[in-house]
């Protein structure tokens, strides 16, 4: 059996191939800057779905946020072949495989907007990673992280305007005292601002969300798209939940700046996984 798997800060989705079935699963995510390989063994452990076919896979592809160094991805990939111990593991960047989903052989620029975000030049072959993708404390333009800071900061400063601010409260628990235990002292601070962020799509069309949205995506687009000199030559794809449920404002500020939008993609698993397979000859 073949695994595949893409993973970002907040879920791992898995799909999985066989002479005799075809599988899907999903677990938490699995990121090396909050997960040991340890942590990693027992996140499995606990999938009880997952048990039956620890012997059987002899292949595992995973593609996660955070593998961008030799350390991080010794950590994904001690921690996965603990507990699937007959199997061979690949460890890539999730931009590798954002870019295998959305450009396939084809030059381009893939763009992630998820809990965070990143963006890296494609030639076809191999992904060229630059300067971005600093996380949620220094970077994440445009991402969930970034949103949900956004909404924690103008509400606690008293600048959210005050029909949102209402519902708000009464959807979050949002003092002083509780955020900065769960930015600061709690596990997994990057997923907690990125939930936060979900308020937006209950009220995407309130004028002071959608200067909001325009706001992270212009932002991502100067920080990010632009930095790339020939990016008006290039189709620029993104992936991730904050691009697709958000993808008219997105597209509107793509056209404004001139970057080819091109795909626009909540989830690239299926992509990615068919990318394998063909690359393994299984599919044509």
């Amino acid at each position: 059996m073949i695994l595949v798997a893409d993973s970002g800060s907040s879920k791992t989705d898995w799909m999985g191939y066989s002479p005799n079935e075809q599988i899907n699963f999903s677990t938490q995510g699995i990121n090396p800057y909050f997960l040991n390989a340890h942590d990693i063994f027992k996140l499995f452990s606990k999938k009880k779905e997952i048990a039956e076919y620890a012997d059987k896979v002899k292949e595992i592809y995973f593609f996660g946020a955070g593998c961008s160094s030799p350390d991080k991805i010794e950590v994904i990939s001690n921690g996965i072949s603990s507990f699937f111990t007959k199997a061979y593991v690949s460890v890539e960047h999730d931009l590798l495989g954002s870019a295998y989903a959305t450009c396939g052989d084809k030059e381009g620029l893939t763009c992630i907007l998820g809990t965070g975000s990143n963006i890296s030049y494609y030639d076809g072959k191999d992904v060229h990673n630059g300067v971005h993708g600093l996380g949620y404390v220094l970077g994440d333009e445009g991402a969930g992280t970034y949103f949900g800071r956004k909404m924690i900061t103008t509400y606690l400063y008293g600048k959210m305007p005050a029909d949102l601010s209402k519902e708000f409260a009464s959807t979050y628990q949002v003092d002083k005292e509780t955020v900065i235990t769960n930015v600061y002292q709690k596990s997994f601070p990057n997923t907690y601002l990125a939930s936060i962020s979900r308020f937006m799509a209950g009220h995407r069309d309130h004028p002071w969300i959608i200067d909001i949205l325009r706001e992270g995506f212009q932002e991502f687009v100067d920080t990010n798209i632009k930095d790339y000199k020939n990016y008006k030559n290039l189709d620029c794809h993104f992936v991730g939940s904050i691009a697709f449920y958000y993808q008219d404002i997105l597209r509107e500020i793509c056209l404004e700046n001139d970057v080819k939008l091109g795909k626009i993609y909540q989830k690239p698993i299926e992509g990615i996984y068919n990318y394998i397979l063909k690359k393994e000859g299984i599919l044509v």
